[in-house]
């Protein structure tokens, strides 16, 4: 597959005009990638291959969709790939074919994090978005940025070792782990809010674990220094994992099976819910095998590199700034 130039897309590209979620799903006997309304109307299918697409998200600024898919037959396994938002342009991020998935997006949108798997291990690693400068930074997986991309918080460890969530500063490499106020048995899918505040995940919240008690894992917020534990989904089943936030940081996109009696359920779909009270809505009603992406939204999009100071500001209050 030819390589095309990456930063010449990146300009030809065009954001979508209005808020949409990105999501994976299995409808026509493989799973491909579909953007939605936020209220789940005008879903629609951007890659229909016969492979497997999965874990899309969109670009910080909206032009490109980052996403994984098994469909090099050469290679026989997953790596990351870019496409415009209307799913043409469709072109392999990096030269030399690896075992790559769970892709994220620098906040700049110069780098991206992702989990490559090497000999049975699954590492994080980072890498420019042209595919340069590939470089393994830690043991672990399901990698998130925080909105100043200084830090990358991620599950660590391996498979066989109790899941934590780590914090990576993303200039020294230094680690610390984020602390509950009590070690978590089984979490998993960190996800930075907007605001850099908080962080979402799945956990079961079980000091020992049955099989059973898998149908209890649900959505948890806590804030960044491990305070404030919060539960958000209820959790009386079926299981609610992979959290998502809304670009305003006030409502959570998760996946959960709408069939409550099923023990592992593979009928899953999108639901979302405000963080301040209300019942969950469930935006998608076909197809199974639902994985989410992220939601971008033209009026919470900075088309500048984050700084800091600013990052605490939603963009549409920005524009409204006398400087």
């Amino acid at each position: 597959l030819a390589l095309l130039n990456i930063n010449t897309c990146l300009v030809s590209a065009q954001a979508p005009t209005a808020a949409k979620i990105v999501f994976a799903a299995n409808r026509e006997g493989n799973r491909d990638i579909y953007i939605m309304n936020p209220d789940g109307t005008e879903q629609i299918n951007l890659t229909r291959h016969k492979a497997d697409d999965i874990s899309p998200v969109f670009s910080p600024t909206g032009e490109q969709i980052l996403f994984a898919s098994d469909r090099d037959q050469l290679s026989d396994s997953w790596d990351l790939y870019l496409m415009d938002t209307d799913g043409g342009n469709v072109r392999q991020v990096f030269e030399k074919s690896a075992d790559r998935r769970h892709p994220t997006w620098s906040p700049s949108g110069k780098q991206i994090a992702y989990t490559r798997v090497d000999h049975g291990e699954r590492f994080l690693y980072i890498a420019a978005i042209d595919g340069k400068k590939e470089e393994q930074v830690a043991i672990g997986r399901s990698s998130t940025w925080s909105p100043d991309g200084t830090e990358i918080a991620f599950l660590s460890g391996a498979l066989d070792k109790p899941r934590r969530i780590s914090l990576l500063r993303v200039q020294t490499k230094k680690q610390t782990f984020l602390s509950f106020p009590k070690t978590p048995t089984w979490v998993r899918t960190p996800s930075w809010s907007p605001s850099g505040e908080k962080i979402a995940f799945s956990w079961v919240n079980r000091v020992e674990l049955r099989r059973e008690d898998f149908q209890k894992e649900t959505i948890y917020v806590v804030n960044h220094n491990g305070t404030s534990l919060q539960q958000i989904v209820d959790e009386a089943g079926p299981a609610a994992v992979d959290p998502v936030w809304s670009p305003s940081g006030k409502e959570l996109l998760y996946i959960q099976a709408d069939d409550v009696d099923a023990v592992f359920p593979i009928r899953r779909q999108v639901f979302k819910i405000a963080l301040n009270g209300g019942p969950p809505i469930q935006l998608t009603h076909v197809g199974f095998g639902h994985h989410l992406g992220n939601w971008f939204d033209p009026a919470y999009a900075l088309p500048v590199s984050p700084q800091p100071r600013l990052l605490t500001i939603l963009w549409s209050q920005v524009k409204q700034q006398k400087f």
